[in-house]
């Protein structure tokens, strides 16, 4: 019997496929990494029986970096990235174990089908799976056929069912456009982002942005969102006059006419307009036309167009409205979500979908009505040759989906039934009135068949009042003529909706990657997100793009993005060559990031205009250990201390509070320490500034703090406060931190877990002795005698925090789920296993090996 491998995007796809292929009848276990499950059953496979295994991965499973020294700012010029630097696939996500999971599951099996979504980065994801699987798999004979493409739309019995059917073969070149963009955006997005970064941020104190990105797609779209801010600041309002007549067909009633001449702008010829219609002291009709009029049905929907409305109408993020449309996806409710085509093919089946949507009491008229009466075929669009239009393949209720999920369902529901719908029709009536020489005219709507704006109401005919019945040739009197002063008003911010259709219209990006784009410019705090989703620059997304304006102006418009994007769809249909387009595009970018390079002073002239350099932001907090003057801590992202008298700059850790620590200063090189701490619930430890940007030791790396020097004497140091190596990480060790009494604590060094213990003593100290049974370090404890909670109302003990039991109730630990592997049975003795290991590099010579990966801490916890 045959074994096949099959493997979808995501665990939920592969549990839904899985369940549909083998009806229901199937046994799943969780992978080796714990995050991707693997459902099993047995069934028939091209005319033989087989045993099935469907298993996935979590999106990419490698992704392109460049090799170590490469991923150093500090030792590599930003101009070596763009061919020098070699480049290496690496794991995606370590901590999954990606390739060794799929390594395990496939060792042995005959064939592979791969499930993965069918887009260009679905099939560059079949190709990582390949990599991984295929060196383990069975060696097929010379002829058989082992690797296939199942190609599918929604997760559906009839869809899943048929891509089984017609299996394919995964599109290589697609893969390659995928490998093209990953390589560009990598090279020269670094190059760029690297150079300006240590350049503008060693100058500029105030900038709030931990990254002054590049990014080839990203940059133009910022572009766009200037553009427009330069448009309102250079705006200058004019002054026009209208002129504006009303009649009164009836006593009651009047009718407000329109100016044929719309407007003039200048104040004398208007005020002769006014004087000459006042003249006339009634409106002729001229003319009576009626028209029957239509408005069309949308055209299908996709993802473009889905982004647009979500933003414009629901107030929701293009990114936020794509993680949502992705799970609605993947559990079914609608067809995928990635789409350039607004065409459904011939075969699909419209009535199948209209039909589920029946019973639901939002549109379960409409929909009966359709399905009697006969749908209408939906307009010709686009067909981009990949995904049908975006569809809702099941039924749903707003309790099932919740909040943003079912309202974006429902939006993509009514779009779906407008697109089968009719037409809406309306009757037009024309007036055209003359008030001596001066015509005026008055129109009036009236809906005959309202068709798809039944279901799309805030699509429909606004109601108007209903024009009196007349003839050419009938007079009625003028109620009013007057002059209305008006000012010409600036353009606003770009909407998110706006800047999608500018994104789309000029290339930038692709439908999957248009959210992600926009996402970045708010992360990098270059534009900000005010009410109505319109993009507002900050200053520096402003100086950041008149910069490249003017130092070179393709970097920021969207022209030289569009022709590579060409180049990668070209890619894509096998009719150009991967390896010349990467040359050929990396050697533009190379020339005219040496170009920038050379003008950046062009830039620096606008930002100097903006920002304040560095020796004028920020307060005085600790002494330099080089001059012994104050340097002052600019907290601006990224946070760092600077010295104006030496100009020098050093980084800190980001995302918590610094404030100088008790004037104590390194013994290395006489800088004041700080203390960073990231709350009162959080860790925190102090940090030479220097040694956090220089390390002193060979076993240090680039941002460590007095938690990780391995000095040996230093008070603060890992040697002196370590404790014993940390319950859940490999690496870790636990520190005493020596500044959180009377709530005392212990923090890994290296992940988040915090072990509170002795709440309310008074002093404790890390001793030089050990543990003889874990060898972590013993601490000495001394308490307060009216709150000291040791046996015996004594203040003071000396022992093993992980194996002492008068240390039993005064340890809890956070932010770590524990299992002891020693106690599963229940057993009433406590053996004392700690975990010392890797404490004090300058301690004991032969310190013990601990017995077990979870220490004695973790009974204490169980």
């Amino acid at each position: 019997m045959k074994t096949v491998l099959m493997v979808a995007e995501k665990p939920s796809l592969a549990q839904s496929i899985a369940k549909i292929l083998s009806r229901g009848n199937m046994s799943s276990r969780k992978g080796l990494n714990g995050v991707c499950s693997v459902h099993e059953y047995t069934g028939s496979f091209i005319g033989q029986s087989a045993h099935f295994k469907m298993t996935s991965v979590c999106g990419h499973v490698m992704t392109l970096d460049f090799i170590g020294k490469y991923n150093s700012w500090d030792k590599v010029d930003p101009a070596e990235l763009f061919s020098k630097a070699p480049t290496e696939k690496k794991e995606a996500n370590p901590k999954l174990t990606m390739v060794k999971f799929l390594q395990v599951e496939g060792r042995g099996c005959d064939c592979i089908v791969l499930w993965l979504d069918c887009d260009k980065e679905g099939e560059n994801i079949c190709f990582e799976v390949l990599d991984a699987v295929l060196p383990v798999m069975s060696k097929p004979r010379s002829t058989e056929r082992t690797i296939y493409r199942a190609k599918f739309s929604s997760i559906t019995d009839t869809d899943i069912c048929n891509a089984m059917n017609h299996l394919g073969e995964p599109n290589r070149n697609e893969a390659l456009s995928v490998d093209a963009r990953q390589e560009l955006d990598l090279r020269i997005g670094c190059a760029f982002t690297r150079f300006q970064t240590k350049y503008f941020q060693g100058k500029y104190g105030n900038l709030d942005s931990s990254l002054i990105s590049f990014g080839p797609c990203q940059t133009p779209t910022l572009g766009f969102c200037v553009e427009r801010h330069d448009k309102i600041q250079s705006f200058k309002p004019e002054t026009y006059w209208v002129l504006q007549a009303k009649v009164n067909p009836e006593k009651e009633s009047s009718l407000t006419l329109d100016w044929d001449r719309v407007r003039v702008f200048d104040r004398e010829i208007a005020q002769m307009f006014l004087n000459i219609t006042k003249m006339a002291k009634e409106a002729k009709v001229e003319s009576v036309s009626k028209k029957e009029k239509v408005k069309q049905r949308p055209l299908a929907l996709n993802t473009v167009e889905m982004l647009r409305v979500a933003s414009a109408a629901l107030g929701m993020g293009p990114q936020h409205a794509m993680q949502i449309a992705e799970r609605l996806y993947t559990q079914g409710y609608i067809s995928y979500p990635r789409t350039e085509t607004t065409h459904y093919p011939e075969n699909f089946d419209l009535k199948g979908c209209l039909r589920q949507q029946a019973n639901n009491p939002y549109w379960a008229e409409t929909v009966k009505a359709l399905l009697s009466d006969g749908i209408n075929r939906p307009r010709k669009g686009h067909d981009a040759g990949d995904h049908p239009p975006i569809t809702p393949m099941r039924a749903a209720t707003e309790a099932e989906l919740g909040g943003d999920g079912w309202r974006l369902y429902e939006y993509i529901t009514r779009h779906f039934i407008a697109t089968v719908s009719a037409d809406c029709k309306y009757l037009q009536t024309t007036i055209s009135f003359s008030i001596g020489p001066e015509r005026f005219t008055c129109i009036g709507k009236v809906v005959t068949s309202p068709g798809f704006t039944e279901i799309m109401p805030w699509h429909s005919i606004p109601l108007e009042e209903s024009l009196p019945h007349c003839e050419k040739g009938d007079l009625f009197p003028i109620g009013e003529i007057k002059l209305l002063e008006k000012q010409t008003s600036p353009p606003d911010y770009l909407t998110e909706a706006e800047l999608i259709t500018l994104m789309e219209k000029h290339g930038i990006g692709t439908d999957a990657s248009i959210p992600v784009h926009i996402n970045n410019i708010c992360q990098r705090n270059y534009v900000i997100v005010e009410s109505g989703r319109r993009l507002k620059p900050t200053n520096l997304g402003i100086v950041l793009v008149h910069g490249y304006y003017k130092i070179d102006a393709e970097l920021v418009l969207p022209t030289i993005r569009s022709a590579v994007e060409k180049q990668l769809n070209l890619i894509a249909l096998g009719k150009a060559n991967y390896h010349q387009v990467l040359e050929h595009t990396l050697d533009i970018f190379k020339r005219k990031f040496h170009y920038f390079v050379d003008s950046i002073a062009g830039m620096d002239e606008l930002m100097e205009v903006s920002f304040s350099p560095l020796a004028a932001t920020g307060k005085p907090l600790s002494r330099c250990g080089k001059c012994h003057r104050f340097m002052k801590y600019i907290q601006a992202k990224p946070s760092r201390l600077h010295c104006s008298h030496c100009d020098d700059t050093y980084s800190l850790p980001q995302n918590g509070t610094i404030k100088l620590y008790k004037e104590l200063r390194c013994p290395l090189d006489d800088f004041e320490l700080v203390l960073w701490s990231s709350g009162s619930r959080g860790k925190s430890y102090p940090l030479c500034p220097y040694c956090y940007n220089h390390p002193p030791f060979r076993d240090m790396k680039k941002g460590m703090g007095c938690n990780e020097c391995t000095h040996p004497t230093c008070q603060h140091s890992l040697s002196m406060l370590g404790i014993g190596q940390c319950v859940e990480c490999e690496n870790g060790v636990l520190v005493l931190d020596s500044t959180s009494g009377p709530k005392w604590k212990m923090a890994c060094n290296k992940c988040n877990v915090i072990v509170h213990f002795f709440e309310n003593a008074h002093k404790v100290r890390v001793s030089p002795e050990t543990c003889d049974l874990c060898d972590a370090a013993l601490v000495d404890v001394d308490f307060n005698k009216a709150k000291s909670p040791l046996p015996g109302d004594e203040t003071q003990h000396s022992g093993c925090i992980f194996c002492d039991p008068v240390f039993q109730d005064l340890v809890e630990l956070k932010h770590a789920a524990m299992r002891h592997p020693m106690h599963r049975g229940g057993q009433g003795k406590r053996q004392g296993r700690g975990r010392g290991k890797g404490r004090r590099p300058g301690g004991r010579l032969n310190p013990k090996k601990p017995k077990d990966k979870m220490a004695a801490l973790a009974a204490y916890f169980v």
